[in-house]
């Protein structure tokens, strides 16, 4: 089984016939779609950071009254960081007079020299040498909430090593970043060291040291994420569907090692995967909110919100059945061009997502820490809308019984383009497993093992 198709037959954009008939149907009332290209997930990322350091404890209260607060108050650079690390902590601004529980921990708890900036970030310097004359910066990647990111060369290494490119995470001078990035360290080592033919599709950490008081992860070198190559590729009109197979079976190749070492992302996205220069194979990256799958600390702002799974958002215990979830809006996406599930809230997620796939079952509501936050006794939704003459939020009780959405009819061309046999079984197919990817129910989706022998991925 190649998970690498030869870049000759590799085609990432539709053929204009592929394009007409795979237009995305909007359905009655299914409201705005966004495009994938041209979302940020740092925004929302950076709402939900807040709402936790916060310690948020009323659900309901937070998906309808502090966003616009949080973002004015966000003191991070709006940067998209492939390789930040994720921890539950941010800086914010102006926020102590508004905190009035148990506040975040301080930041900067380190002593800084001048390698740091305020905010202990480390001061890059292109031409820099790193580790000892090991590595020489040549260009930065930016920087994220956590940590920046550098490319450099290999000067001094292992035979046929010099010259290499890497990509080097200078995590922030600070106790907690610290420690997060060492974890990060220590599960890439796992991965790695269970997969060492390298063919699981997971980015490659090659080492770890320190530099004036900074942890830094050294990183093969990989090209673009898989927005920017929906954003290139497919704006607003998706991939290829032979292109989103091969992706299909590089991501689940990626669910079955960490399901073997036991591990969960807990942040898939187009973001979060790498791809080569011929943009044939891919890579998972940014496991910097991946843990042991016995840790399940419940928290309603794990994952970036549009990839974010029921349970999490109920607060039911969560398994790697997560990440299953976070892979099919991920595939949908890359053959549409648009976001399945763009909720602004933890609230409208859920409406949407029940619009979808229908009610949720009442034994999972009965579990759920938060499920009293969005249901009532009778199994009615809460749902917070805005109203359109006041602006204000109302909650409107809604009873839903049945799908109103139907993502065959999303999927499927329109009636007056005929698809030929095999496109029509191909498309099937693939409608098909994203149905199997988002069960409402994590017991009842497909398991990485089952998703790589499923006719979409088989193919």
């Amino acid at each position: 089984m190649s998970a690498s198709p030869a870049p000759g037959n590799f085609e990432l954009s539709k053929d204009e016939e592929e394009d007409a008939k795979a237009q995305v149907q909007m359905e009655p009332n299914s409201g705005e779609q966004i495009s994938a290209a041209d979302y940020d997930p740092s925004l929302d990322r950076r709402e939900d950071e807040q709402k936790r350091v916060l310690g948020a404890q009323d659900t309901h209260a937070d998906d309808v009254e502090m966003v616009e607060e949080e973002v004015e108050e966000e003191e991070e650079e709006d940067v998209d960081d492939m390789f930040a690390a994720l921890t539950g902590e941010k800086k914010i601004k102006k926020v102590k007079r508004v905190v009035k529980k148990p506040a975040a921990p301080a930041l900067i708890t380190t002593t800084l020299d001048s390698a740091s900036d305020p905010e202990g970030y480390y001061q890059v310097i292109l031409g820099e040498q790193l580790d000892g004359g090991r590595y020489q910066v040549f260009s930065s990647l930016g920087k994220g909430m956590f940590a920046n990111v550098v490319k450099a060369r290999v000067l001094q290494g292992e035979p046929g090593e010099t010259g290499r490119e890497v990509a080097i995470k200078i995590i922030r001078s600070q106790e907690s970043m610290y420690r997060a990035g060492q974890k990060e360290a220590q599960i890439l080592q796992k991965l790695g060291q269970a997969d060492p033919e390298d063919k699981k599709h997971i980015v490659r950490l090659d080492r770890t040291f320190e530099h004036r008081g900074h942890l830094c992860l050294v990183f093969e070198s990989l090209s673009m994420n898989l927005r920017d190559v929906v954003k290139r590729f497919g704006k607003d009109v998706g991939l290829n569907i032979r292109a989103v197979r091969a992706y299909g079976l590089q991501l689940f190749l990626a669910m079955s090692l960490l399901r073997k070492c036991n591990i969960m992302h807990a942040d898939i996205k187009p973001d979060n995967i790498l791809v080569n220069e011929h943009k044939t194979v891919l890579k998972l990256c940014d496991l910097g909110s991946a843990s042991d799958a016995s840790e399940n600390d419940i928290t309603p702002y794990l994952v970036s919100r549009f990839y974010r799974a029921p349970e999490i958002i109920l607060g039911v215990p969560y398994d790697p059945a997560l990440d299953i979830w976070s892979i099919g809006c991920t595939l949908y996406e890359l053959y549409t061009g648009k976001i399945l599930f763009p909720g602004r809230s933890n609230n409208q997620m859920l409406l949407l997502m029940m619009e979808l796939k229908g009610r949720f079952n009442s034994k999972m509501i009965k579990k759920a820490k938060f499920g009293d936050v969005y249901f009532d006794d009778l199994g009615g939704f809460q749902s917070v809308e805005t109203d359109r003459v006041t602006g204000a939020n109302v909650v409107r009780q809604i009873h839903i019984t049945k799908p109103s959405r139907d993502l065959r009819a999303r999927l499927m061309p329109p009636s007056s383009a005929k698809l030929k046999d095999d496109e029509l079984k191909t498309l099937t197919s693939f409608i098909d497993l994203l149905d199997k990817c988002l069960a409402l129910d994590p017991a009842k989706r497909i398991t990485p093992k089952e998703a790589l022998v499923h006719p979409f991925i088989r193919g």
